[in-house]
């Protein structure tokens, strides 16, 4: 079995002997015994202005190290920092780079860069939350399996292409795109019907008994007062929408839809539901889940800082134009 560990001192002389003798990466590491890549990493990454000289290749590496472990120390001698970035990993379940990101933001904390909080879980001080996040991975890992949602003939429709501008380029808050997560085939009905804002990366999540238009309604009825006016709202063809005109009226604003088999028009949404999924793997029963869990993933994908907000919230981009639309 091929390797990806690191290259030891002797394996760094054998490398300058064979790569001068022409070998290519592949065939240095059969050779080796290690993994074509280890060795493509070794060879660029400790190479002095484009040739590799084993001598000072090892040097190099021995530097990388011991500067890994100081970038890792700041991180353990700083007990408040190491608190929350371990809380947020752990419990939120943020990825590096949002923390990194969200340090930027918050105050009386060090900041220290996506590549620093890495370098901390791979070190020595981190390997028991290394641990702790590979078991958070792997409880979470989900069945490939793709489905296709059943399409059905809906009449009057207005087709995505038409819709404005302002919804495709998000420079306008309030255009909203709703989709499905369905149980798995052995199961019942219950789905989660799921609405996404494109401006703010809001999403609201709601299980539902079926996908009927009368649950689709009461879900849009109760959403109303918080989400507040509706620009637009964006489908795919599920049967559950054929209502769509009596839907477009209750929210005062035009339903546009994908084409059929399309989905990926409506890539908000889409999304968001593979980062639900993480919660709610494929083939899982949703009427399992209570009203308080499906509550609690909202809270979750919602609270955490996105890099494409500025690593701010979803939540806080959503309240920031909530209250500008108050105001207007």
């Amino acid at each position: 079995m091929k390797q990806y560990g690191h290259i030891k001192k002797t394996e760094r002389l054998e490398i300058g002997i064979l790569l001068k003798c022409g070998y290519s990466d592949q065939e240095i590491a059969d050779v080796l015994g290690h993994h074509r890549s280890t060795i493509y990493r070794e060879r660029t990454k400790n190479a002095v202005n484009g040739e590799y000289i084993p001598a000072k290749a090892q040097h190099k590496a021995y530097v990388n190290r011991k500067y890994a472990k100081y970038q890792a120390m700041r991180i353990v001698e700083d007990m408040k920092l190491r608190e929350y970035i371990e809380t947020k990993l752990l419990h939120e379940e943020w990825s590096p780079d949002q923390v990194a990101g969200r340090l930027a933001r918050e105050i009386g904390l060090r900041q220290v860069s996506t590549p620093t909080i890495y370098k901390y879980i791979r070190s020595p001080y981190g390997r028991q939350l290394e641990y702790e996040l590979d078991l958070v991975k792997k409880k979470r890992q989900k069945s490939k399996q793709k489905w296709q949602r059943k399409v059905t003939a809906l009449e009057d429709r207005i087709f995505i292409d038409e819709r404005p501008d302002a919804v495709n380029d998000r420079s306008q808050f309030g255009h909203w795109e709703a989709d499905f997560i369905v149980s798995g085939k052995q199961y019942g009905n219950t789905s989660l019907l799921v609405l996404h804002e494109r401006v703010s990366r809001y999403t609201l999540i709601a299980k539902i008994k079926a996908r009927t238009v009368r649950e689709v309604e009461n879900v849009f009825i109760e959403a109303l007062p918080l989400i507040g006016n509706f620009e637009s709202l964006t489908l795919d063809n599920d049967i559950a929408f054929q209502k769509h005109v009596q839907l477009s009226q209750l929210i005062q604003a035009p339903v546009y839809f994908c084409q059929p088999y399309h989905s990926w028009e409506k890539g908000g949404v889409e999304n968001a539901n593979k980062l639900i999924r993480q919660y709610v793997p494929k083939s899982c029963d949703i009427a399992a889940y209570t009203d308080r869990e499906i509550w609690d993933i909202q809270h979750k994908l919602n609270g955490k800082p996105r890099k494409i907000l500025g690593y701010q919230t979803a939540k806080e981009v959503f309240e920031h134009y909530q209250k500008e639309t108050l105001h207007v």
